[in-house]
This record gives C-alpha cells, sequence and structure tokens, in this order.
C-alpha cells in the first residue's frame, strides 16, 4: 500500500480531493503514508483517528489528511472548518468520507481497497474530469501495469 501512494503521487499536478473507504485494517492510512513519502514527507505519519486532521506544509503546497471515522454528525465538520481546509490545499485525502458526505461533493477520485485472498484490491472512480484524468495518467503508467492482477 507504500508503494502504491508513492506511485499515486507522481501523478498529482493540480488541486485534488481524495476520499479513502474500506474496512478498518484495510490500508487506508498506509496508502495516506506512502502519497505523502512520495510527495517527499520524510517525518512520522501519524494517523488522524483522533485530531481528526494532519496538515503537512509539502513543496507541493498545503496536503490535509481526515480521517472521519469519529464524527458522529457531519455538521462537526463546521466546527473545525473543514471547507475551509478543502479550499485551501493543494491535496486532501478523507478516510471514512461517508462520515463527511454532504461536504464532499466535489471529490476527484474516490478510492476503495477491499480485503482480497492474495492481498488488497484497491478501485480507483472519477469523480470529476480532473480525477478522470488522473487516473487515466495512473493507469497507463508501468506500475500499474506491471502490478495489476487479477481476482
Amino acid at each position: 500500500m507504500v508503494c502504491f501512494g508513492q506511485n499515486l503521487a507522481t501523478h498529482l499536478d493540480e488541486v485534488m480531493l481524495i476520499t479513502l473507504k474500506g474496512d478498518l485494517g484495510s490500508g487506508k492510512t498506509t496508502l495516506c503514508r506512502g502519497l505523502l513519502r512520495g510527495l517527499g514527507h520524510r517525518d512520522a505519519v501519524k494517523s488522524p483517528t483522533y485530531t481528526i486532521v494532519e496538515p503537512y506544509d509539502l513543496p507541493l503546497g498545503m496536503v490535509y489528511h481526515f480521517d472521519l471515522y469519529r464524527v458522529n454528525d457531519p455538521q462537526e465538520l463546521d466546527y473545525i472548518g473543514f471547507t475551509d481546509y478543502l479550499d485551501n490545499g493543494m491535496l486532501s485525502m478523507v478516510e471514512w468520507p461517508e462520515h463527511g458526505s454532504e461536504y464532499l461533493d466535489k471529490t476527484d477520485v474516490h478510492l476503495t481497497i477491499e480485503h482480497r485472498s492474495s492481498g488488497r484490491l484497491v478501485i480507483l472512480q472519477e469523480g470529476s474530469e480532473l480525477g478522470k484524468n488522473f487516473i487515466e495518467r495512473f493507469v497507463n503508467c508501468k506500475f500499474f501495469i506491471d502490478h495489476a492482477m487479477t481476482d
């Protein structure tokens, strides 16, 4: 998942909102860790389960990693200025997006991770034209072709 995230990072070149769905332990935070590493972050990557958001000031710009698992009511996001983060970040990654769905109508890429007996299946779905272009660049890269597996 780290390697997958690092390779995703090489295709980022515009402001994006990526949501990540998957069961507990599916690898959402690990994928985000890889993405951050691929963008040049070298320090520890903490899970934002308790803080809800972890900001990263990187050469690309501000990157925000959200974990909405503990959000009971999407309106709680108003108290932390959620939309301000989304408006000001170069990249926002949101785990457990179903807990804040009314705030995520402009998602560029919907990423779903499913457990499989042989590992993980990562599904990328476009949410915008920008997301569609991003997925096309990634799917056509050597990493994806070398690592594509059938279930």
